[in-house]
């Protein structure tokens, strides 16, 4: 005789077989959906483990920062969101402006220590990432490293540099910069930049530009040289990290965000489903997986090829303060956008 498969266990398959399969299908009583900006790969493992966890079913519908934020204001209490997830902190505070984020549960908040987090509570970081200057050692020696990331504007760096102004993560980095040097100092870099440096179209493409000597350096997050070495490292094979420490603006730490959206109506599960990623499982996901993203929560390791947050010596910036719009509007006016 078949054994009798609990219902809820059903729901938990059903929930992974759609996910594997790239479906989306409507939050039921007890499903949730996650708008989510992080990595799909990462997301998805901290789904599958809730959802096995839990039972709770969960939908995810994938986009960029930007893009998911500004859905989510522009649908308002409309949104069929429950959870909103990020790769950097500045589309949470768009939302969080727009007063469409529910307080995190307070028992959530305590799992992430208060650097990592805004203290209005409103939302909570959940992952964190590392500005870095990534060069070729056969085109730049250390000792002709900038010593800072403002050094980039200057002119011994024309057409040595790279970067991806276009995506989420470097507006990020905009605004961190903006928030510590005031408006007039971040135009001023940013036109000097213009001069300076080469347009590429993410991250990644970065990456492999510099690897290939078409460049010799370039500003991108820590991890994407890591993930790349996981694999066949064809593309980050002659290139090297700089970490500018000594709490410059190249230093900044970016946070991933998550938050549970006010007009939810599954509140409960979209509260539990925070509590898991923060929490020792979801963030053990970050140290044992191949995302090498920085894990925040209390006593949580991040993956042993990292460095240390705590050796980081990055700048403090109030997350919740990072003008995304502003960050954008600097970028227009100085061409690169």
């Amino acid at each position: 005789m078949t054994p009798k498969i609990p219902s809820f266990l059903k729901k938990a398959l059903l929930a992974t077989a759609l996910l594997s399969a790239g479906q989306v299908y409507a939050a039921d009583s007890v499903g949730i959906v996650v708008y989510n900006a992080q990595h799909e790969g990462l997301t998805k493992a901290w789904v599958e483990g809730f959802t096995q966890e839990t039972g709770i079913p969960v939908t995810l519908r994938n986009g960029d920062d930007t893009e998911m934020g500004n859905q989510i204001v522009q649908e308002g209490a409309a949104s069929p969101a429950d959870v909103f997830l990020t790769e950097n902190s500045p589309a949470m505070v768009l939302v969080d402006n727009a007063g469409l984020f529910a307080p995190v549960d307070k028992t959530t908040l305590e799992q992430v220590d208060s650097a990592y987090r805004p203290a209005h509570g409103k939302w909570i970081g959940i992952a964190a990432r590392s500005t870095v200057f990534v060069y070729n050692p056969s085109k730049l020696s250390e000792a002709n490293l900038p010593k800072s990331i403002m050094d980039l504007a200057g002119p011994s760096w024309k057409g040595r540099w790279g970067a991806s102004p276009g995506g989420a993560d470097f507006q990020a980095i905009v605004a961190a910069i903006l928030e510590q040097k005031g408006e007039a100092a971040t135009l001023e870099w940013l036109k000097g930049m213009k001069t300076n440096y080469s347009n590429y179209r993410g991250n990644s493409s970065v990456l492999k530009a510099v690897n290939a000597g078409q460049i010799d350096s370039g500003v991108i997050y820590h991890y994407y040289s890591l993930v790349d070495q996981s694999k066949t490292g064809e593309n980050s094979k002659n290139t090297a990290l700089y970490y500018f420490k000594h709490k410059d603006p190249g230093a900044f730490v970016s946070i991933s965000g998550g938050g549970v959206l006010a007009s939810s109506n599954h509140k409960e599960q979209a509260q539990a489903f925070l509590k898991y990623v923060t929490g020792k499982d979801g963030q053990a996901i970050l140290k044992n997986g191949k995302s090498f993203e920085y894990a925040v929560g209390k006593g949580a390791e991040s993956n042993p090829k990292l460095v240390p947050l705590n050796q980081l010596d990055a700048p403090t910036v109030d997350a919740s303060k990072l003008d995304s719009k502003k960050a954008v509007e600097l970028m227009t006016q100085a061409g690169l956008l």
